[in-house]
């Protein structure tokens, strides 16, 4: 299927692979750029994001490279993921993505649950890898945010949606008015907004959402033969960006810290991130880091203090 974009040439594949249909989506580079030209941009999000929902990689890498996003299994309008582990499965789609593209190497970036996907295939595929961005990794799950996204799934397995989404969006954000996060209200009504849309137009989106805690590729492995960048905001609090620096630390990649947000970094600094991104994968001077701000009575974000909104 082919329409044409505003911007460009779009084009909508559909796949398969072990018997699951999902489907990709490429926004041609569109006109002449006035600076580099690189790789295939491949964008990865998070469980419910689907391949229409990055507009600010569009605008900043369009005129760069193709842009490639995806609802790949168990993801947006793509056939939920078979019993078993959805590693193997998710590897061999995005093999499959990169193979139809054409191209030798692909610029990939990840976010969130879509930071595992490409960290796991990088790792397993780095020399088809030109550049790895990686943002808001989820490290690890800690007790506690493991008992908060219970109790929001039991809130789903009730039918009581609305609550659910408000407890699944407020577990991933940083609620804490100590801290200040850009947009922080405006994020928190779209995700909020997005985990019900997708609840409604998704028979498989609880699903996605409970494996994407549960069952998704975790961050072993050597990067060191790929150019990785990582980068976090400053208040993230699914992992700290203290942990995520550190990890960047270890994997020997870049790491930049993105004032006055939080794991939904790519919605309240949706510009910076794009921008920042683009710059990386054509190869251009990055902004310099800086360690997350002081906030007077508050432990720095490498050690945050517990903080439980109301309900």
């Amino acid at each position: 299927m082919t329409t044409r974009a505003d911007t460009g040439e779009e084009t909508v594949r559909h796949l398969s692979v072990d018997g699951v249909r999902f489907s990709y989506r490429v926004l041609r580079r569109t006109g002449t750029p006035t600076g580099p030209v690189t790789e295939p941009a491949v964008v990865i999000g998070g469980a419910l994001q689907g391949m229409h929902g990055w507009p600010q990689m569009d605008d900043h890498l369009g005129a760069v490279t193709d842009v490639v996003t995806a609802d790949l299994p168990g993801m947006g309008g793509a056939d939920p993921l078979p019993p078993g582990p959805a590693a193997p499965v998710l590897r061999r789609a995005l093999t499959a993505v990169a193979d139809g593209l054409g191209a030798p190497r692909v610029n990939l970036f990840g976010f969130s649950y879509g930071s595992a996907l490409a960290h796991d295939w990088a790792v397993h595929h780095p020399g088809r890898v030109a550049r790895l961005a990686l943002g808001g990794l989820p490290l690890h799950v800690t007790d506690a945010q493991r008992h908060a996204w219970q109790q929001a799934v039991a809130l789903l397995e009730a039918g009581r949606r609305e609550e659910f989404a408000a407890r699944a969006a407020d577990a991933l954000m940083c609620l804490d008015p100590r801290r200040h996060v850009h947009r922080r209200e405006l994020a928190r009504r779209y995700v909020r907004r997005s985990f019900l849309h997708a609840l409604a137009s998704s028979p498989h989106a609880a699903d996605a959402l409970v494996r994407a805690t549960a069952d998704r590729p975790g961050f072993g492995g050597t990067l060191s033969a790929v150019r990785t960048l990582v980068f976090a905001g400053e208040h993230d609090t699914v992992t700290p960006a203290g942990a995520q620096r550190e990890f960047a630390a270890a994997a020997g990649a870049g790491f930049r810290t993105l004032a006055d947000s939080d794991h939904w970094v790519v919605l309240e600094r949706a510009d910076d991130v794009a921008e920042l991104v683009a710059a990386f994968f054509t190869d251009r001077p990055l902004p310099a880091d800086r360690p997350p701000a002081r906030v007077p009575g508050v432990r720095r974000e490498e050690d945050p203090a517990p903080y439980a909104p109301s309900h």
